[in-house]
C-alpha cells in the first residue's frame, strides 16, 4: 500500500452477528478475491484497498450491486472512498513512517474512548483510595494494551503512561485536600522541605500542581510499586 492508496469502507445497514455476516457476505469476499482486491472484513464492517479514487468508485459500484443481490443495503452515512489513514477498522488506522512505510496505529476514536474510560476510573470524586483506583486500571489497561499490541506508535503509548500518572498525582492532591496534609505526606515520602512547601501552597490547583515538584516524589517507580501497568515497556 502506498501513500496514494484509497480505501473503500462499507457498512451493511442493520445489525448482523459475525457468524450471520460471514454466511451472507461470503459471496462478496469471493468476488473481491477473484478481482484481486486487498480487503479486510469483520462481520459487516469492511475496508477495501485500491490505488486510486477512480478505482474506489468502480469498486463501490460493484459492492452496491453485490449487496443488492443479497437484499442488503450499504450504509451510505458510514461508507466512503478516502485515503486509508483517514479511515479505521476494528479500532486501528494507518500512518506513514520513515521510508514511506505504512504502519498501524490506534485510531483516534478508539484512543478517545480509552481516555474517557481512564478519566472515569481516575475521577476525583467518589472517595476511593489510590489502591482501589490502581486496581481498576490494572483490570482495564492490560486488556486494552493487548488488543492494540500491533500498533507501531511507542511514543503515543509513552505519552499515555505519563498522562495516566499525572491524573493519579492530581488525585493524590485532591484526597489530601489541606496543605498541611500534603506537606506531611510529601515529607514522609522523602520530599525536600522546598518541594513539600511548594506543593502544599497550591493544593487546590490539582492538575497544574501535579506537573510541578510532585513528580519528583510520586515517581514512575512509585506507581510501578503500586502495580500500575505500563503501556510502553
Amino acid at each position: 500500500m502506498t501513500p496514494e492508496t484509497a480505501e473503500i469502507t462499507f457498512c451493511v445497514r442493520g445489525v448482523l452477528s459475525p457468524l450471520l455476516a460471514n454466511v451472507l457476505l461470503d459471496e462478496v469476499d469471493k468476488e473481491l478475491e477473484y478481482r484481486g482486491h486487498a480487503f479486510v472484513r469483520y462481520a459487516d464492517d469492511c475496508n477495501v484497498y485500491v490505488r486510486s479514487r477512480r478505482a474506489g468508485a468502480r469498486v463501490m459500484v460493484l459492492l452496491r450491486q453485490l449487496f443488492a443481490g443479497l437484499r442488503l443495503r450499504v450504509n451510505e452515512a458510514k461508507s466512503a472512498i478516502d485515503l486509508a489513514w483517514n479511515r479505521k477498522i476494528l479500532g486501528y488506522s494507518f500512518w506513514v513512517g520513515t521510508g514511506r512505510m505504512v504502519k498501524l496505529r490506534v485510531a483516534g476514536k478508539a484512543l478517545d474512548t480509552m481516555k474517557d474510560r481512564v478519566r472515569h476510573i481516575t475521577r476525583r470524586t467518589g472517595g476511593r483510595s489510590i489502591d482501589h483506583v490502581v486496581a481498576e486500571l490494572r483490570d482495564y489497561l492490560p486488556g486494552w494494551h493487548n488488543y492494540f499490541s500491533l500498533a507501531e506508535t511507542p511514543g503515543i503509548l509513552g505519552d499515555l503512561d505519563q498522562w495516566i500518572r499525572h491524573r493519579l498525582r492530581a488525585l493524590y492532591l485532591k484526597q489530601w485536600k489541606r496543605g498541611t496534609t500534603a506537606y506531611r505526606e510529601l515529607r514522609a515520602r522523602g520530599a525536600s522541605e522546598h518541594v513539600a512547601a511548594s506543593v502544599a501552597a497550591n493544593t487546590r490547583r490539582w492538575w497544574k500542581n501535579a506537573s510541578l515538584g510532585l513528580h519528583t516524589v510520586l515517581t514512575t517507580s512509585h506507581f510501578d510499586a503500586l502495580g500500575l501497568p505500563r503501556l510502553r515497556a
